[in-house]
């Protein structure tokens, strides 16, 4: 056989070759885009600008071209890394809208159960080992019976034993009770622990776990009645701040308590701070009773909204759940953010200095910055418009397009430190509008204020202490009540 047959026979042969493995990456790639398509479609990912539809074009040119260059064997090599490139960017396109539907779902799962740790405890230094010993418990039956009878069931269940608590008005009488030795035990639910640690705060020392049991309960809100004849650019979210360790799901008080208005047409966010102090009627678990709003918290978020849709008289579609502590962690992820300071003071977390004027916060800052109010002129009232500051930087440094650049670190930040009830649907709603509009929000902050006292008021959680209460200016409530609707009807 000639030089000449024997060379054109090679190279017919590592044509064939080159055929075969474009064919397997065109058909690779088809596949991750189609993917992809499909996915960004029934998602709603990147539906603002017409990005969805110029990067489905894009997908399908390549597919078209490449195939083309396939069929007359063109560019071996050039199709090659042409489908590999774009192989990769579907792929990537694949993730990240994973990515977010698994972050929204895991967010949304969280928000859809509480979770309550019953105990049945006995003082430290208490002889009595076993639950099976004890022959006396006490607790406040009439204001958590839901709870306690779910403990006193399990115990009939798993440990065969009929517990009979002794009645008392509240777990702080039962837990005075307990360490004067006028009980040998009693039953204490993990959302009142944070009410007694008020009244001492070694109390964990003092006490021993005998029984554990924990309570998972299904959280309904219902959404709002007139909801479907609502602006879907304008929502009320309730922001419900805690600091609390483990589970995010954990029944705990409310210490920040503020209605997130936002109007995507005018792209207005009113944040409305209600005291933790306030002393407000708490529907449900507080019994109709006057009690500080962050009580509500230990009865559930679902309480929390609904006390604060009656004060002023609002529908709140959807809530926020945030960790603080961890939540700010994301300021990190986001390269910091900048507050206005109104007055010099060192914070107590930390013994950071924070001088009058423009301060960058990095995430440990920002905790010492928002917890502070011991030295603040006007004390909580000071603490709760940091807290406004710190929310409103860190919303307009999300809402920049510079924050997809950073997609994967800022979801996986969110993840661990809140839950929301708001739907995926919603959320991608609210993120394409605000993509395709682009700018920064205008961010105006109220909050209520009132006259404090301390003893003059009863607590329905806790009777037996003098605890600091604020009675709220209705004047001051009608006037957020005002601008809440004003910045809902855009004016």
């Amino acid at each position: 056989m000639s030089r000449h047959l024997r060379n054109e026979k090679t190279s017919k042969s590592v044509s064939k070759t080159w055929l075969v493995i474009n064919s397997g990456f065109l058909a690779l790639y088809t596949i991750l885009a189609g993917f992809f398509i499909f996915k960004m479609y029934s998602h709603q990912f990147l539906a603002f600008r017409y990005v969805n539809i110029i990067l489905t074009v894009v997908l399908i040119a390549v597919f078209v071209f490449s195939l083309i260059f396939l069929l007359r064997r063109r560019a071996k090599i050039g199709t090659t890394i042409f489908l590999l490139l774009f192989a990769l960017v579907a792929t990537a396109g694949l993730y990240l809208v994973q990515s977010t539907v698994e972050v929204a779902e895991k967010l949304n799962h969280t928000a859809s159960y509480s979770e309550i740790e019953m105990s049945v405890v006995v003082p430290t230094g208490s002889s009595i080992q076993d639950i099976a010993e004890l022959g006396q418990v006490q607790a406040p039956v009439h204001n958590d019976s839901e709870n306690i009878q779910a403990l006193i069931n399990d115990l009939k269940v798993n440990k065969n034993l009929d517990l009979a608590p002794e009645v008392v008005d509240s777990y702080q009488q039962a837990y005075d009770n307990l360490l004067s030795g006028t009980t040998q035990g009693m039953i204490l639910n993990s959302a009142y622990v944070s009410l007694l640690e008020l009244s001492d705060p070694d109390y964990a020392s003092k006490i021993r776990t005998l029984y554990t049991f924990k309570i998972t309960k299904e959280i309904n809100v219902s959404p709002a009645e007139n909801q479907a004849e609502q602006d879907s650019n304008v929502v009320n979210i309730y922001i419900s701040g805690i600091d609390t360790y483990g589970s995010i799901s954990t029944v705990s008080r409310s210490d920040v308590n503020i209605i997130m208005t936002i109007n995507m047409n005018t792209h207005k966010v009113l944040l409305t701070t209600t005291p933790r102090d306030a002393y407000v009627q708490i529907p449900d678990g507080g019994g109709e009773q006057y009690d500080k709003l962050t009580h509500a918290g230990i009865y559930g978020v679902e309480t929390s909204m609904k006390t604060l849709e009656r004060l002023y008289d609002v529908n709140i579609d959807y809530y926020a759940r945030i960790n603080f502590t961890s939540f700010l962690q994301l300021i990190d992820v986001i390269g910091g953010i900048e507050v206005y300071n109104d007055q010099e003071f060192v914070s107590h977390v930390g013994g950071y200095t924070f001088p009058a004027g423009n301060v960058m916060l990095n995430s440990e800052h920002a905790l010492a910055f928002v917890r502070e109010r011991y030295s603040l002129q006007a004390g909580d009232a000071d603490r709760g418009r940091n807290q406004q500051k710190v929310i409103s930087a860190i919303i307009n440094k999300l809402a920049s397009v510079n924050s997809i650049a950073n997609f994967t670190n800022i979801i996986n930040s969110l993840q661990q430190s809140i839950q929301t009830n708001m739907p995926y649907e919603t959320m991608m709603h609210l993120a394409n509008k605000q993509l395709s509009s682009g700018g920064s929000f205008v961010v105006s902050s109220q909050d209520v204020t009132g006259s404090g006292s301390t003893g003059q008021l009863p607590s329905y959680a806790m009777p037996s202490a003098a605890l600091y209460m604020l009675s709220l200016d209705e004047t001051s409530v009608e006037t957020a009540k005002q601008a809440i609707k004003n910045t809902m009807e855009g004016n």
